[in-house]
């Protein structure tokens, strides 16, 4: 049996790299976008995640029979489920209506930057708590790095563009659908929970479809709509998005936000390497402020379990 330790070692690992495959789906999902603008271009963010959503549900489900892990959720549950299913189709809409008009890495540093701040302050609202020593340097690391990332010195003005008011609410979003998912483990297996909201997802998304362009596109042969799709879907909604969500019910959506801060230096070396984006020293400096964000955060105060999401929690 392993000690609690060595299985907190072991969720770190799973969440460092599920947090780099994030930061490389933002140039992947922006080479999407731009790939099915050129098929068609009415293409939707609903219909793209027609496509994502389909495929996610079809890759996870083998997963879980393969590893017996039952698809019951609790009935008490059912609201959670619903109400993170939504938001998921939500931020699917404002996340790539982002990347329609902005860059990746822009888009990668404010959303990641942003969601564990944001996910840290509804906790403290929600659990009526102060943060401890280490969570109030850890997230004064965070804001630090944030703003050095976005370059506040410039003034933020940039901050009200299109592009970055909608990753602006995808943040938001995120931070909320989190609190909702740290509950997954109350009504049943985590990974059931994740599919059963996947499953929500697709079927909020289906009245906004737009059917001719959901043929146009599955018509296309080009190989980096196809390529980018499965990596956006398999790689990292099935794998690296549940794997997330497994460790917001295990150590609370607080500490799990917390590891959204090395996606941005991924973000942007990602953007660099496949997109060209050049990458400036307070993006290097940002990002490692917020890897040492991470640390302080997740540094020991107390025993590895799962945060209460309300005090209700506690009776």
């Amino acid at each position: 049996m392993e000690t609690p330790d060595k299985s907190e070692r072991k969720l770190t690992l799973a969440m460092i790299i599920s947090m780099v495959m994030w930061g490389i789906s933002w140039p992947s999902n922006k080479i999407l976008v731009q790939a099915s603008k050129e098929t068609d271009a009415l293409v939707s963010a609903n219909d793209l995640g027609i496509y994502r959503y389909a495929f996610v549900i079809l890759s996870l489900l083998p997963l879980l029979l393969f590893l017996k892990v039952p698809l019951k959720i609790a009935k008490k549950g059912i609201p959670f489920l619903l109400i993170s299913g939504i938001l998921m189709a939500t931020y699917n809409f404002t996340f790539l209506q982002g990347l329609t008009y902005g860059s990746p890495g822009k888009g990668g540093i404010l959303v990641t930057t942003l969601n564990p701040i944001m996910a840290y302050a509804l906790g403290m609202l929600v659990d009526w708590r102060r943060p401890n020593r280490n969570e109030t340097i850890g997230l004064l690391l965070g804001v630090i790095a944030g703003l050095s990332l976005l370059k506040i010195w410039d003034g933020g003005a940039s901050l009200l563009d299109k592009d970055n008011l909608f990753f602006l609410l995808s943040a938001f979003l995120w931070s909320i659908m989190s609190k909702f998912t740290s509950r997954s483990s109350s009504f049943g297996s985590p990974f059931a929970f994740s599919w059963w909201m996947y499953v929500v997802t697709f079927i909020c998304i289906l009245p906004f479809m737009n059917t001719v362009m959901i043929g146009k596109l599955a018509h296309s042969n080009d190989i980096h709509f196809w390529g980018n799709l499965l990596f956006s879907s398999v790689i990292v909604t099935t794998l690296a998005t549940t794997m997330y969500f497994f460790a917001t019910a295990k150590i609370g959506a607080e500490r799990a936000s917390s590891f959204i801060f090395t996606v941005p230096i991924s973000a942007a070396l990602a953007s660099f390497f496949v997109l060209g984006e050049k990458i400036e020293a307070h993006t290097i400096f940002g990002g490692l402020l917020g890897i040492g964000a991470v640390y302080m955060i997740n540094r020991k105060t107390k025993p590895f379990k799962s945060e209460p999401l309300s005090p209700l929690d506690n009776e």
